[in-house]
C-alpha cells in the first residue's frame, strides 16, 4: 500500500489536472510556491489546514473529497474491495454488475 501522503498528493494532482490548472497557476491561486505544491503532489510534504482549505475551495470540492483516493490503490487491493462489496449485495445486483463489467471489458 502506498503512503497516505503520496495518495493525497496524487489526488490533488488528479483534481488539479481535471480543472486544467498547471502547477504554477494552481500554486498562484492557493498562494503557495509552485515548488511547495510539487512537494505536496509527490507526497514529500503535507500541508497546513489553511492551505488545505484553499485547495478545496480552488478545486470546488469539500475537504473530505481531497482524501477520496481509495481508487488509486493497487490492483490487488481494488479486487479485494470489489469482492467484499459483491459479497455484501444481493443476486440481482450481482447480475447487473456482471452485465456492466462485461459491457466495459468487451
Amino acid at each position: 500500500m502506498q503512503e497516505p501522503n503520496k495518495l493525497f498528493g496524487k489526488r490533488i494532482k488528479e483534481l488539479r489536472e481535471s480543472k486544467n490548472f498547471t502547477q504554477e497557476k494552481f500554486a498562484e491561486i492557493i498562494d503557495i510556491q509552485s515548488r511547495q505544491l510539487s512537494r505536496i503532489e509527490t507526497g514529500k510534504n503535507f500541508t497546513t489546514i489553511e492551505t488545505l482549505e484553499k485547495i478545496a475551495k480552488a478545486l470546488d470540492v469539500e475537504i473530505k473529497d481531497l482524501f477520496a483516493f481509495k481508487h488509486q490503490r493497487n490492483k490487488k487491493f481494488l479486487i479485494s474491495d470489489i469482492t467484499n462489496m459483491l459479497d455484501n449485495t444481493d443476486e440481482k445486483n450481482v447480475k447487473l454488475i456482471y452485465k456492466l463489467v462485461q459491457a466495459v471489458l468487451r
